[in-house]
């Protein structure tokens, strides 16, 4: 291919610095290249003067394959009803606003400026359906963090006290069998517990049948991962997501992995407080000054916004809790394979309801009042919190403090006035928004080809229009460019490619499979050999995609 010129526009490239300074950039076979001479042949230029120029974005938490998407989307006929995609020349119909199908979420991504998108939440036993539906989900490039914390295998591990390399050896494992990036803890131990009948599980309180407390699983799976060298800390949906007082018990989780490095998700749902006539209140200030005080603590907000969505989760304890909430009424819960659980509760979030709109500013707070935003990142935890297409009007808000004013101002009055959302003036740079959603999931991912504009990175490359309403602005860039190629301007799809798979393979010693094949032999549904998904299988399920392994903190890449 010729050499494609990005003339003139204004970079935002903050893995370098590079903070709305007017350059050119330089493509060729889909990476990005150094300036050429004066008498380069410049095949195509896209004139960028007076835009503004980033590196694609990358949702760092997503729910978009796995059983529990597929669940939601099968139990909400209406949601499609009411959002179909027709069949273009160039697209494939699709449908859903809560729960999208896999065609529409890759297309919308596109269109909103977004190339890489993560979910979390990859059951071991069920990766080959999960690469499926990733893999089904155009455009975007995919990856998935493997589930552990609740599995039969690791707690017996535990409960027998193996020591930390076995432990090592079997995560190691399922990341590679199961062409993961990173691993995974849902409510540790908590899933597992609630088959035995626990209703609940903090932090040190021990499952009654395997005697381990959440505390001891997530500082032998924070060490196993930062052992390894897989890049991503450890992601952890802490216990007691959505209870009255869990800012306690998220502050000390932070604690527990002893300085390790530690990612806490959707950490607006794990920063409430119980005052107040109500007995909720926000602990956002308390999480915000606990994450800018330890360096090792990352985290996504899950940021909920007002309307109609489905939250799917594997914790299954916490929706069975919120069962009753269902909006509307109908909800599944699910063992799956003994080793993890699974929860879909439709779910409307109203701004006059004040547990709601308290919950809406909590969010907020927390990103206001996080320091670094290197280390907090853009969810709604979609489709838990909202689905991902509320992310332009996420940015408004945080950008633009009038507006987000106006909007606090019509929300129920109790829960505004126990917010100090009102006081805080902060307001987001573009140059911090490029960061918290293109350079910063891309460090901590691993992904040293993403995130940025240098030369060798993938040309993943947004052009906005630099408009005044911001949120029009990031809904609808003017050109979105995957690997070199334009898919989507203004808003539309113009070409359709599909995108690859990011993995890590860390080294492990083969003899756990010794432990593992008696193991699967007596309790599994599927063999140990057949366990593994192969790169064919991943090129098969993504549209002749490919695996593209991303180096371990010890340089190797296997």
């Amino acid at each position: 291919m010729g050499l494609l010129k990005f003339a003139g526009g204004r970079v935002f490239d903050p893995e370098h610095g590079v903070d709305g300074v007017v350059q050119d950039i330089f493509v060729r076979d889909g990476r990005i290249v150094a300036a050429p001479g004066s008498d380069a042949d410049i095949a195509q230029e896209i004139d960028c003067r007076g835009r503004i120029v980033m590196s694609g974005a990358i949702d760092m938490h997503t729910h978009i394959g796995g059983g529990k998407v597929n669940i939601a989307r099968s139990m909400l006929p209406e949601d499609h009803r009411g959002d179909p995609l027709p069949r273009t020349p160039l697209t494939r119909s699709s449908c859903g606003y809560c729960a999208p199908g896999t065609l529409a979420a890759g297309y919308r991504y596109a269109e909103m400026g977004y190339t890489a998108c993560f979910e979390p939440a990859v059951l071991p036993v069920n990766a080959r359906q999960a690469h499926m539906e990733m893999g089904d989900t155009p455009i975007v490039d995919k990856g998935g963090y493997v589930m552990l914390g609740s599995d039969d295998f690791l707690l017996r591990m535990l409960a027998a006290r193996q020591d930390q390399r076995a432990i090592n050896d079997y995560v190691a494992w399922t990341i590679n069998a199961a062409q993961a990036i990173g691993v995974k803890v849902v409510n540790p131990g908590g899933i597992s517990a609630f088959k035995f009948n626990q209703r609940y599980l903090d932090l040190d309180e021990a499952h009654r049948y395997y005697q381990v407390t959440p505390r001891h699983i997530l500082k032998v799976l924070a060490q196993a991962v930062h052992d390894l060298g897989v890049p991503h800390p450890l992601h952890v949906h802490a216990s007691n997501l959505g209870l009255p007082g869990n800012v306690d018990t998220t502050l000390a989780t932070m604690q527990a992995v002893e300085g390790l490095p530690l990612h806490l998700t959707h950490i607006q749902f794990h920063s409430y407080g119980a005052e107040g006539d109500r007995k909720f209140s926000s602990g956002a200030a308390q999480i915000a000054e606990a994450i800018n005080a330890n360096q090792n603590i990352t985290a996504d907000v899950g940021q909920i916004m007002f309307g109609q969505t489905v939250t799917a989760s594997g914790d299954n304890m916490t929706q069975h809790r919120n069962s009753g909430l269902a909006s509307p009424k109908k909800f599944v819960v699910m063992d799956i394979e003994c080793d993890a659980g699974c929860g879909v509760v439709p779910f409307r979030y109203r701004d006059k309801n004040f547990v709601n709109a308290l919950q809406w500013a909590i969010g907020l707070e927390i990103f206001l009042l996080v320091n670094d935003p290197w280390r907090i990142f853009l969810t709604t935890d979609h489709p838990n919190g909202a689905p991902f297409t509320s992310y332009p009007h996420l940015i408004k808000l945080l950008m633009d403090k009038s507006y987000r004013k106006a909007m606090l101002a019509t929300i129920n009055p109790d829960a505004a006035a126990m917010s100090t959302l009102g006081s805080i003036d902060r307001e987001y740079s573009m140059y911090e928004i490029a960061t918290m959603t293109r350079a910063a999931p891309a460090r901590l991912l691993g992904l040293k080809d993403r995130g940025h504009l240098a030369p060798g990175a993938a040309a993943d490359i947004v052009v906005y229009r630099d408009d005044k309403d911001v949120e029009e602005m990031f809904a609808r860039p003017q050109y979105v460019f995957k690997d070199g190629k334009l898919v989507a301007q203004d808003g539309e799809i113009v070409a359709v490619s599909w995108g690859n798979t990011h993995v890590v393979r860390p080294e492990y010693d083969a003899s756990i499979e010794k432990q593992l094949k008696p193991y699967f032999d007596l309790f599994h549904s599927m063999r140990l050999e057949n366990f593994g998904i192969s790169d064919d299988e991943l090129c098969e399920c993504g549209h002749g995609s490919k695996a593209m392994p991303h180096a371990c903190r010890n340089g190797r890449v296997r």
